[in-house]
């Protein structure tokens, strides 16, 4: 069984929000979880209601440290989670692409359920264990943003970035 070690959780950056990135190994894959932590904010909130169409975009990158030289990148990945809110029948209707693809949809009259969709990724697939070197240090970046530029994150901030660390422990 494959196992991560050490699995650090940093905070991010910008205002009040955080990103919580949880990577973990799974039959013989990376993957990552992530919430976005206060991301579903009033603006965004009157933004979606307006109708106009809101994508969070989330950019990750597993990487392993490389001491005295530029890290290595094992793995990246875009994931865009829209909602297009239709104002006439209140109802989200719902996207989320990986790398330009995409691989869900889904609607809902549910708020709570379109904020879960546009802030938090469950499962996403970065890699095979087979691309990681036993006990080497590696780290998960994601930097989140959201469009369009009038509906920011954190009141203020137009992104947040944050990363964790982990050791692969085969």
């Amino acid at each position: 069984m494959l196992a991560l070690a050490v699995v650090a959780l940093g905070q991010s950056a910008y205002a009040q929000g955080t990103l919580r990135i949880v990577p973990l190994i799974r039959a013989d894959q990376v993957t990552v979880s992530v919430e976005l932590d206060n991301g579903y904010s009033d603006e965004v909130r009157e933004v979606i209601n307006g109708g106009v169409r809101t994508t969070f975009t989330y950019d990750v990158d597993l990487k392993m440290i490389v001491p005295a030289w530029a890290d290595r990148t094992i793995a990246t990945a875009v994931v865009t989670t829209t909602d297009h809110y239709d104002t006439l029948r209140n109802i989200h209707n719902l996207s989320r692409s990986i790398d330009g693809r995409v691989v869900e949809v889904d609607r809902t009259e549910s708020e709570a359920a379109a904020k879960k969709w546009l802030t938090s990724l469950n499962g996403l697939v970065l890699c095979r264990t087979s691309k990681l070197d036993t006990h080497r240090e590696y780290y998960v970046r994601i930097s989140a943003r959201v469009r369009p530029p009038g509906a920011t994150l954190l009141g203020w901030a137009t992104g947040v970035t944050n990363l964790a660390k982990f050791t692969f422990v085969p």
